[in-house]
């Protein structure tokens, strides 16, 4: 998975300082895998990490269901499927070319580095950009 965790933590909340797995996911994962919660990600076997791995890599095999995925019907192949680490950057990395590609709303607020959500951006959000009315002269 590319990420060191710290081993001093619960092995639930360690398991979220990888990229794409949060609160609720890294609990269900430790419960198909039958890990005690209440163990330090240090104390793990090396049995229970190749569980943890197996099940973070592939959950649709392990029955956690489709809506508890972050990744529901990828554009490319139509898929559910768990992205973490290195491979979320590169999904959020060609979401936002195929945007841009398609001249999608989004995609060009992304690509002009304005507000993309909605947000007023009229006085807010400036800074690093000119500040205030200009001086007529």
């Amino acid at each position: 998975m590319n990420t060191n965790i710290e081993g001093r933590e619960k092995v639930m909340y360690a398991l979220t300082k990888i990229r794409g797995v949060g609160r609720r996911f890294a609990n269900m994962v430790c419960k198909k895998a039958d890990v005690d919660m209440s163990k330090r990600a240090g104390e793990l076997s090396a049995q229970e990490l190749e569980n943890l791995v197996v099940i973070i890599n592939n959950p649709l095999q392990f029955k956690i269901p489709d809506w508890f995925l972050n990744r529901k019907k990828d554009h490319k192949d139509g898929k559910n499927s768990q992205v973490t680490a290195n491979n979320l950057d590169q999904k959020l990395r060609e979401d936002l070319e195929r945007l841009k590609k398609i001249r999608n709303h989004r995609g060009l607020r992304h690509y002009w580095g304005l507000r993309v959500r909605g947000q007023h951006s009229k006085t807010t959000g400036r800074r690093g950009k000119t500040v205030g009315p200009t001086k007529g002269r």
